[in-house]
């Protein structure tokens, strides 16, 4: 099964592996304050930033290729806050329907790299294409941070050879800073852990889990920001 198919045939269980990573609103709230801004979750899947950060923003936008996801987000934001303070919307991160300069923030998590995958000949056109976006909707002052995959199954960094393209020109062309961080998934045992990883990673990751008996399910991601 493709990942798109998962995104949309298997929103629920993807739901219930990322809900076992850590809390990230504190990263995110160092890199920039949130409280009373306009944001956009870039890519917002299932809603494991937006539920971070709806709260105490002014105004959320979320957007993603897959309404199953997006669904999930907005019943998740309707029993969790009181008011009604975030939009969804099915849109493509290189032509998004949000108006020029209305953004202060914009996190976008484990996603842009579906378009900067250097196996897609046009990885690097697609990454211009984003970031231009990004800029056109972003206020002056404003902030990008970008989340990605440094490793599942793994305790230190070890990206996928088809990213580190894509993490290089965040660096080089883009002007992002960038740190790691640990965001392991916890589950209670190691039949669960492999329940809820092994439908979206595959064999090479529940090999690791069954051979180091694992509960909790080491990870590393990337953080790169940027103030505009």
């Amino acid at each position: 099964m493709s990942i798109d198919e998962i995104y949309d045939k298997q929103a629920q269980a993807y739901e219930a592996m990322v809900s076992r990573q850590p809390d990230l609103s504190e990263l995110i709230h160092r890199v920039k304050p949130y409280e009373g801004l306009d944001v956009l979750d870039l890519g917002a899947g299932s809603g494991r930033l937006s539920m971070l950060l709806a709260a105490d923003a002014r105004s959320l936008i979320c957007t993603d290729i897959s309404q199953p996801m997006l669904d999930i987000l907005d019943d998740k934001c309707s029993e969790a806050l009181d008011a009604r303070n975030w939009t969804t919307m099915v849109a493509d991160h290189r032509n998004l329907p949000v108006a020029s300069s209305s953004v202060d923030l914009i996190v976008s998590g484990w996603s842009i790299s579906y378009l900067a995958d250097s196996s897609h000949e046009e990885w690097r056109e697609n990454l211009e294409l984003v970031m231009s976006e990004l800029h056109r909707v972003l206020r002056p002052g404003g902030t990008i941070l970008i989340l990605e995959t440094m490793g599942t199954g793994t305790e230190t960094p070890n990206p996928p050879d088809f990213l580190t393209g894509y993490y290089a020109q965040l660096e080089q062309q883009y002007g992002f800073s960038h740190q790691w961080i640990r965001t392991d998934y916890v589950f209670d045992t190691v039949e669960e852990a492999l329940l809820n990883t092994g439908f979206f990673f595959g064999e090479e990751l529940t090999d690791k889990i069954i051979a180091n008996q694992w509960s909790t399910v080491p990870e590393c991601a990337g953080v790169w920001w940027k103030h505009v």
